[in-house]
């Protein structure tokens, strides 16, 4: 039920506000389910690929997405997440869990800010 829960709360965040793997489902695998960072990260990019295409469907039927946008964000972002996979293969499990909760407080300093 915790899976289905996290899938829940990802996929209306991914749809809502453009948010859902790395800013939901990663810290719940993470608290919830406990699975380890490494885990967690690779399992939500797994989900979040579902929920992406299914989002992009209900979004392309209202005639709500740019394609060419997309494919200038995308296709670089391959290159983004093969460097990424690989440098988080190389910093341990810790620093990461410091450094992702950083970026969220940045982040949510950043818009409370704008």
């Amino acid at each position: 039920m915790r899976l289905v829960a996290i899938g829940l709360a990802a996929g209306v965040f991914s749809a809502l506000l453009g948010v859902g793997g790395g800013t939901i489902a990663v810290p719940l695998l993470i608290l919830l389910v406990h699975l380890p960072e490494r885990v967690a990260t690779a399992t939500s990019l797994g989900a979040i690929g579902i929920t992406a295409l299914a989002g992009v469907v209900v979004y392309a039927a209202r005639g709500e997405v740019n394609v060419g946008y997309a494919v200038l964000v995308g296709v670089p972002a391959i290159l983004g997440v093969l460097v990424g996979t690989a440098l988080q293969q190389r910093i341990r499990t810790s620093s990461l869990m410091y450094a992702f909760a950083v970026l969220l407080c940045s982040v949510g300093v950043w818009l409370l800010a704008t």
